[in-house]
């Protein structure tokens, strides 16, 4: 683990956690962009070989959107998609065929770990699950927050045998653009009265790290490589460090160090 922030190190205060799941606990969802990238190319360049300019402006904002709703993703792409063709549909659309396309390529092995033909740790980015009891044996009260739709985050946390380790899971609600994890984080900082100092935030993506920083957490950067499930891949950690992770781990192997680094 790199420790970013020198200036920043927790002394015992933490007593809250916010992680993000996909990418960061899960695997489950490894490759969602190369089903994303298609269907936005198809959809902005209908019939057509999109031009290097255009597959490189849907590259960078889906790499610049991660983690975010993905409702808030197809917006981009109905607003894009009307500018460039005239056509106009509405976001939950493209959110529909984005989904269906991805359920298709991920049914497999959800059904493999709801029949018991595949172990939990084949989806899981390793020490996660350890990591996630570590800090639960320590009384830190954890939640789940994804720009997932919230009845798959559910589901999928139950598959990989960790759901039972958050106090709340917060999805994104399928019918609402609301941002879950500016919620989770609202609603501690405001229903619970707590101050940034006693929370901590994990993810792999820019959004939760910058609302992390934004209300005085310690934000720990998780980027994760999750075909290999272990080590880092250097486009999220170059990611993290511009969203201004105060620490940024591939894993969570070497939870001690980590537990260390958070003074727990």
């Amino acid at each position: 683990m790199d420790i970013i922030n020198k200036d920043y190190r927790p002394s015992g205060e933490i007593r809250f956690a916010v992680f993000d799941f996909d990418g960061t606990i899960s695997a489950l969802r490894c490759g969602w962009e190369k089903i994303m990238l298609p269907l936005m190319l198809e959809c902005m360049s209908p019939g057509a070989e999109p031009s290097e300019a255009l597959r490189e402006e849907a590259e960078r904002y889906i790499d610049e959107s991660t983690g975010i709703q993905t409702i808030y993703q197809m917006q981009w792409l109905a607003e894009r998609v009307n500018e460039l063709t005239g056509v106009m549909r509405p976001a939950q659309w493209y959110k529909d065929e984005y989904l269906r396309r991805l359920a298709l390529s991920i049914a497999h092995k959800k059904q493999a770990l709801a029949d018991g033909s595949e172990p939990p740790e084949n989806y899981l980015i390793a020490g996660s699950s350890e990591f996630l009891k570590a800090l639960a044996e320590r009384e830190i009260t954890l939640y789940l927050a994804s720009g997932t739709d919230h009845k798959d985050v559910v589901y999928e946390a139950e598959l990989l045998g960790v759901k039972d380790y958050f106090a709340g899971i917060y999805g994104a609600p399928e019918d609402r653009a609301d941002c879950s994890k500016e919620a989770v984080l609202r609603m501690l900082l405001e229903e619970k009265n707590i101050s940034g100092r006693e929370l901590l935030v994990a993810g792999d993506g820019k959004v939760e790290i910058a609302l992390g920083k934004q209300n005085g957490a310690f934000a720990l950067g998780a980027a994760t490589d999750e075909e290999k499930l272990r080590g880092v891949n250097p486009v999220k950690y170059s990611r993290l460090l511009k969203a201004g992770a105060d620490a940024i781990t591939g894993d969570f192997i070497e939870k001690e160090e980590i537990l260390k680094v958070l003074a727990l």
